[in-house]
């Protein structure tokens, strides 16, 4: 099956390679030539999916499916949330993004927090939305050089370890995003088993 994933973030490409596997030939925006920053103006992460998604099958008719994640912190009333790529900016700079999150958490002992993924999937036309959830805790510095973003102070639930600390097939089998986005391979390979075809 080839399918569009609707990103040009080459660390969510290859996240989501491994995850999905040898079943799937993913194509990302650049390998189409559209380089364009689809702007991700809505409140929910649901609504941002779908608007990526969406603006991808209209230029190329292809089957396509875009995700949105956010890190929602308890002590900061949901905070970054769906902002969180763009929380200190909107250059995207995730060092920046987490020394705010440090900052406004300051000495406080409620660090809990999740990331929680949202993918918006078109397949033939018909629109379907999974989720992924992991939780955790915020950590007070930075750990590891792995993963991208908030990963170096968010440490999942019974891990001793953040995600930045993880090589990539380990926090493949707890991550919010593995876990949205095996919700969708498990999907993609019924949904090609009950019709009996391949899609391309």
């Amino acid at each position: 099956m080839t399918i569009v994933f609707a990103t040009n973030n080459n660390h969510k490409l290859r996240e989501i390679k491994s995850i999905l596997g040898n079943s799937f030939t993913l194509i990302s925006m650049s390998d189409l030539n559209i380089n364009e920053d689809i702007p991700e103006n809505e409140p929910l992460l649901e609504g941002n999916a779908l608007v990526k998604a969406r603006y991808i099958h209209n230029v190329t008719g292809m089957n396509v499916f875009a995700d949105d994640t956010g890190l929602e912190i308890d002590f900061l009333k949901g905070l970054p949330g769906v902002h969180s790529a763009r929380f200190a900016g909107e250059n995207k700079d995730s060092a920046a993004n987490i020394e705010k999150v440090l900052s406004l958490l300051g000495k406080t002992e409620n660090r809990k927090a999740r990331f929680r993924t949202v993918i918006a999937l078109i397949l033939e036309n018909k629109e379907y939305l999974f989720e992924g959830i992991v939780n955790g805790n915020i950590l007070s510095e930075k750990r590891g050089t792995e993963g991208f973003g908030y990963d170096p102070v968010f440490i999942p639930s019974g891990k001793i370890q953040t995600f930045a600390e993880m090589n990539l097939s380990e926090k493949n089998t707890i991550s919010h995003r593995a876990r949205a986005f095996e919700k969708l391979r498990e999907f993609l390979n019924q949904y090609q088993l009950s019709n009996n075809k391949e899609l391309f």
